[in-house]
């Protein structure tokens, strides 16, 4: 008798009591291996397949037959025509897809002198435009692989432009520089163009690693980033960081 009563009083004494006209309730200590779901909120799952008495044997609630009654997803493939020769296979193909294909964000001339009229760019030779500006100025809505310079509307180029860009046409390189501007064609790989984008200048871009790359990068004529400009060219149209070498 008084084992029960000290073990009761032990109880109340590391417990929390609840205790009403009816009954006295005492719930453990709060811990890791006392914590529960509230009484009520969390439902057992019916289980199927046992037994009819279960409510859910027999077919368990899948029904006679066909696919629907079968183990698996039930559904057939993407493309599947009930077993006929589906389209995808009864029309010939042509073809590839090239997983070195670069795909550029084209600008134009007549596009960025109504920009620069807009104030909505501004260029500098030591500022000049990049993807960065021309994607958040909203003269391009994506930056994909890089950004084309194309020569359309070169009559309407007034302002001598500066820009910093992944590849340029010969038109719009030969009116940018009439303009007494200059272009400077830089290879960025994915991350480069993420960092211009951002704004990052903490990283050192990547050198061009395919030979295509390389070779389109070192012709001073496609204004690469890595050729050495011919002696006859003013000192206006280039400057030594636009022209560094590969031994960098």
């Amino acid at each position: 008798m008084l084992g029960g009563v000290f073990s009761i009083a032990r109880l109340a004494s590391s417990s929390t009591v609840f205790s009403n006209s009816i009954r006295t309730v005492y719930a453990a200590p709060v811990a890791i291996h006392t914590l529960r779901p509230a009484p009520g909120s969390r439902h057992t799952q019916k289980r199927l397949g046992r037994g009819q008495g279960s409510g859910r044997g027999g077919t368990s609630t899948r029904g006679h037959k066909g696919q629907k009654a079968r183990s698996g997803n039930g559904k057939p493939k993407a493309g599947f025509e009930g077993g006929q020769t589906p389209i995808t296979r009864r029309f010939p193909k042509r073809g590839f897809t090239n997983v070195s294909e670069k795909t550029f964000a084209p600008i134009n001339l007549d596009r960025l002198q109504h920009w620069i009229d807009s104030n909505r760019l501004v260029s500098t030779p030591d500022r000049p435009i990049t993807a960065r500006e021309l994607l958040y100025s909203g003269c391009i809505h994506d930056v994909k692989d890089g950004v084309k310079l194309l020569g359309d509307g070169a009559a309407y180029l007034k302002s001598p432009v500066f820009l910093e860009v992944s590849r340029a046409s010969q038109s719009a390189i030969k009116a940018i520089e009439k303009n007494g501007g200059r272009v400077t064609c830089k290879f960025y790989n994915d991350l480069a163009l993420k960092d211009c984008v951002d704004g990052r200048t903490d990283r050192k871009s990547a050198l061009p690693v395919r030979k295509n790359d390389i070779l389109w990068y070192t012709r001073w004529k496609n204004r690469g980033y890595l050729a050495d400009p011919p002696t006859s060219v003013s000192s206006s149209t280039t400057s030594p960081a636009s022209a560094p070498s590969l031994s960098v």
